[in-house]
């Protein structure tokens, strides 16, 4: 085994450790939903024919599912963090009824692409989700991270500083990014999501993100669009695969549009729909190998994102077949 797996193998199993402890049930990554959505993605009549490759090989439309939300896990178990706490909002789009083989065989005919509101990832490598697991825990529990540790992360924490500075309105109104890189066949490639409209006021609730959501449908008719993107690799000096920290600015990549999506006016936020939501998994291997994620960053999520949602999927299938005493799930939020 190389040391790379050895420390994604860590990674996976710290991950389902903190599941286990504050919500078993929940995602680890992104446990948090603003709402999952109903839509269409549809691929550019006038793509150039060197970027016509998997999903954009030819104009179609797919429809797709949705989902935003915060990046947060649990603090303790059971308890979200509220919406005006700063912190990463995600989308993630999946594409249904995409035929041909995929990279993992849990989903037949889906292509998902995940994304951030921030342009880069706040983490350079595999090794950083070590680190950064180390410096949560010190802190949680009082101790003073070393100084070596500290240093060695200020990049990083630099860049979840300026992550939870963002003021987001509506998650419908912003901007979202891949951060990480993925094939168009033979290229490497970024992509990124660009409203066609923007936010206004920013409300101050727990859960306003949600309520914003619902908001805007409940006062408007329109059909909320975005741009889908991608950014192609210059080189690996300013364009590299190997470091998600690094932006790929517009000025070195101009984006250059493929697809665009479409929401429609929607009623979303019902028992159904939300129980949908909690059942549907997100990763970037849900994939095309036309489109196979890049770089030690994207090969740790393979691991990391499979196995906890089938971790979270077991614990709930043993819960309602064989259920347990209060006393031996501690399903309390204060514990």
């Amino acid at each position: 085994m190389s040391n790379q797996d050895a420390l994604i193998n860590t990674i996976s199993t710290n991950f389902k450790k903190d599941q286990d402890e504050k919500g078993p049930d929940l995602r680890h990554l992104h446990p948090k939903s603003h709402g999952l959505l109903h839509g269409k993605f549809t691929v550019r009549d006038d793509i150039s024919d060197a970027y016509k490759i998997g999903v954009f090989a030819t104009c179609k439309t797919y429809d797709i599912w949705v989902r935003f939300s915060n990046g947060s896990s649990p603090s303790v178990r059971g308890v979200l963090k509220p919406d005006t706490e700063g912190d990463v909002r995600g989308m993630a789009i999946k594409l249904m009824n995409v035929s041909g083989d995929k990279v993992l065989d849990d989903e037949k005919e889906t292509q998902d692409f995940v994304l951030i509101n921030h342009p880069v990832f706040f983490l350079p490598d595999v090794q950083g989700y070590i680190d950064f697991a180390t410096f949560q825990k010190l802190k949680a529990s009082g101790q003073t991270p070393p100084q070596e540790l500290l240093e060695k992360l200020k990049p990083s924490l630099a860049i979840v500083a300026e992550i939870n500075k963002k003021m987001v309105a509506n998650p419908l109104l912003i901007q979202y990014w891949s951060t990480t890189p993925y094939k168009l066949g033979s290229y490497a490639i970024k992509f990124l999501v660009k409203p066609h409209k923007m936010p206004t006021a920013i409300p101050d609730s727990p859960n306003y993100l949600r309520e914003a959501i619902v908001q805007y449908f409940s006062e408007t008719e329109e059909t909320v669009k975005f741009d889908f993107q991608i950014q192609v690799q210059v080189d690996d000096l300013i364009t590299p695969i190997e470091n998600p920290m690094i932006e790929w600015k517009d000025t070195d990549s101009p984006p250059i549009s493929v697809a665009t999506i479409e929401i429609p006016k929607q009623v979303f936020d019902f028992a159904e729909r939300k129980r949908l939501d909690e059942s549907l998994s997100f990763s970037p291997w849900h994939t095309l190998p036309e489109h196979e994620p890049l770089g030690s960053v994207n090969l740790s999520r393979k691991k990391i994102y499979q196995e906890g949602a089938q971790h979270r999927r077991e614990y709930i299938e043993k819960g309602m077949q064989e259920p347990r005493p209060y006393t031996s799930i501690l399903d309390d939020p204060q514990q």
